[in-house]
């Protein structure tokens, strides 16, 4: 038998009199297996079981993912553009069970709070000690009447990568030229701030090449977006945004560009103002934190969940954190990569938990790169600490590409170039 002295025996009783006062009762006591089922396989899941497993090798992580193959959101839109394989943004899993983490490849449809068991629609149970939900996104499908999950098979929206975005890259080929793509904005919030709009600049990249005479009309409920002024440039030097001869004409909700109807039938949108008819539609509705989150009473009345922004730990249900776009995590965006920096926040906070340590102050950090055209990338940097109960910008510490008028091609070959670079980079960080 292991020796257990006192101080080992106090370190322990004074964690678990320590967790109890804030309402925990965890099952780790001497001897005991530390059990972190994490719900989710994306990026935010994913990290977070590979950082607790290097934190601390005798935690038994599990993931449940119903997916085999997981397909990155971030540079998607390179598939649409014709400069990426859909093959290239794949990944699976073998990474993760070489580490030692259970992959289990179910649909997770109950997570009891109180017994601290998660149900998988296949009939298991998996008792955790702390569980992790990063469950993603849910499209709001009361948002736009004529348009639910049967008919995205149709007309897709391709906000959640992988089939969608295959139907959409051979739907644009498909398109005569001369055609309309409709692509309809969402509110905010929603996962990916920029990538309507790089989305619509890779899209035309596209058509330039292969329809110039085609069209692509953005239609959003927004007055401004990401990046802003940054994709407007972009878009008039490489597409002639703004002349009579654009390609991308974009129409803001104080225009009339909100989308609150569709005629599938007829590929036609009704917005604020009028109708408008498409060749190719790529709806993009309005969103909120993925099923399970709903179902296991983790959001609130928004349709996202409330966290405590040091641990990500639920502020409705205790032991059980949310991290990634499923979160109320303010001014920190729903992005890929800020779900793999709150994952790692997650993480040391949970290892912290289970030994009944101090949780360690945070740190985050978010980078977005947006692909304007094969030579032209641009992107937004930012460092964020955690003080008085808030995640907070450190000032100075950001960065947004220069416009035009300050910067070089070279440098703007440099940004995708560094975006490639980070996408191999954060991808080998999450799945190893």
């Amino acid at each position: 038998m292991t020796k257990f002295n006192r101080r080992d025996f106090l370190k322990v009783t004074g964690g678990v009199a320590a967790l109890g006062s804030l309402g925990y009762t965890p099952f780790v006591i001497a001897g005991a297996s530390k059990k972190v089922v994490i719900v989710g396989g994306g990026i935010g899941g994913a990290t977070a079981a590979r950082y607790i497993k290097m934190a601390d090798a005798s935690v038994d992580v599990t993931v449940i993912e119903p997916n085999k193959k997981y397909h990155t959101c971030f540079l998607s839109n390179e598939v649409l553009g014709g400069e990426r394989s859909l093959e290239s943004i794949r990944f699976g899993y073998q990474g993760l069970h070489k580490e030692g983490i259970k992959v289990v490849h179910e649909m997770v449809n109950n997570i009891d709070p109180q017994a601290r068991v998660v149900k998988t629609s296949a009939g298991n149970s998996y008792k955790y000690d702390r569980c992790i939900v990063s469950p993603g996104i849910a499209l709001r499908w009361d948002t736009i009447e004529g348009y639910d999950a049967k008919v995205a098979e149709t007309i897709p929206h391709a906000w959640k990568a992988g089939p969608q975005t295959a139907t959409l890259r051979k739907q644009i080929m498909a398109m005569r030229d001369g055609g309309t793509v409709i692509i309809s904005a969402p509110p905010n919030p929603f996962r990916c701030p920029p990538g309507p709009y790089e989305r619509a600049a890779q899209i035309a990249h596209y058509l330039k090449q292969h329809k110039p005479k085609s069209k692509i009309l953005v239609l959003d409920p927004k007055d401004k977006f990401s990046k802003f002024g940054l994709f407007t440039a972009g878009w008039k030097k490489h597409y002639g945004y703004g002349t009579d001869n654009s390609m991308i004409e974009w129409i803001s909700g104080a225009e009339g560009g909100k989308v609150d109807g569709l005629d599938a039938k007829n590929k036609t949108v009704r917005a604020l103002v009028q109708d408008f008819k498409g060749d190719v539609v790529n709806i993009i509705p309005a969103q909120k934190a993925g099923k399970i989150a709903h179902i296991a009473g983790l959001a609130d009345k928004s349709g996202w969940c409330p966290v405590d922004l040091k641990t990500f730990e639920s502020k409705i249900h205790a032991n059980i954190h949310v991290i990634g776009d499923a979160a109320i995590q303010s001014p920190l965006p729903k992005s890929g990569y800020a779900a793999n920096s709150e994952a790692k926040v997650c993480a040391s906070s949970v290892v912290a938990l289970l030994k009944g340590d101090e949780v360690p102050q945070p740190s985050y950090v978010n980078t977005c790169y947006s692909i304007l055209a094969p030579n032209d990338g641009i992107s937004v940097a930012m460092v964020y600490n955690y003080a008085d109960g808030k995640i907070n910008k450190v000032e100075g510490s950001g960065g947004l590409t220069p416009g035009y008028d300050k910067t070089t091609m070279e440098m703007r070959q440099r940004e995708v170039l560094y975006a490639h670079s980070w996408f191999k980079n954060i991808t080998k960080d999450v799945f190893g």
